[in-house]
């Protein structure tokens, strides 16, 4: 037998050849996707905020390891196979927006530890999730600054008084700024960001300004940088 027979051999078994994997091993294999895949469901449904939870999210971080573990397994059984799956996969677009952009830290871990399982780095998939949740524990102990509100003023445009105004800011709050001023109708409007801790304070020094004609301050649960 010639070299290049030799070769022709090796390129047809590679070709056509099967997984050295017993049918026990691929068993276990995925059965370790599968707890892993409920781990992660379970670290997502306890951290993530009922707004942006999704149960059919959640299900599909669970499924996600088990289908990418028998993708990597089958893609190791030979070149067909492989290229197959490549060119399949390829194809597929998701077009679903992601309303909280932590389930795409979900999703990256969810794919990565049915890869790590599909090559049977099983140990590697395991350290990967205590890292990754004692990562988002302590992440989450992190506070978050408090938003700013908006104090919406209305007034009488020809009677209001502007220095009384940024005097009852200035006595009442730490912080404030000007974002927006509008004359309409014989009718002045203010948006003011402000900081303060004696809120109750500034709206009764508003209420006693006989051109206020409106008086609003919104908040809302933000978050900002510190």
């Amino acid at each position: 037998m010639s070299i290049k027979d030799v070769i022709k051999n090796s390129v047809y078994e590679s070709l056509g050849g099967g997984t050295n994997l017993s049918a026990k091993s691929i068993l276990l294999l995925l059965v370790i996707a599968a707890l892993v895949g409920i781990y992660i469901f379970i670290v997502y449904k306890l951290s993530s905020k009922s707004a942006f939870y999704s149960k059919d999210l959640n299900v599909t971080l669970a499924g996600m390891p088990i289908i990418v573990a028998a993708i990597m397994i089958a893609m190791q059984s030979n070149l067909l196979v492989s290229l197959g799956m490549v060119g399949a996969l390829s194809i597929v677009r998701f077009r679903n927006a992601v309303k909280n952009p932590m389930d795409l830290l979900y999703l990256f871990w969810s794919i990565s530890a049915g890869i790590i399982v599909g090559v049977g780095l099983y140990l590697l998939s395991f350290v990967l999730c205590i890292v990754m949740t004692l990562l988002l524990l302590t992440l989450d102990l992190v506070p978050n600054a408090k938003a700013p509100d908006l104090l919406v003023l209305r007034a009488v445009a020809a009677e209001v008084d502007y220095e009384q105004i940024e005097k009852a800011l200035k006595g009442n709050c730490k912080y404030h700024k000007e974002k927006s001023r509008c004359i309409k109708n014989g009718e002045t409007e203010l948006i003011i960001e402000i900081r303060t801790r004696k809120k109750e304070e500034l709206l009764e020094a508003f209420s006693r300004m006989k051109y206020m004609t409106q008086i609003n301050c919104i908040s809302h649960d933000g978050e900002c940088r510190v």
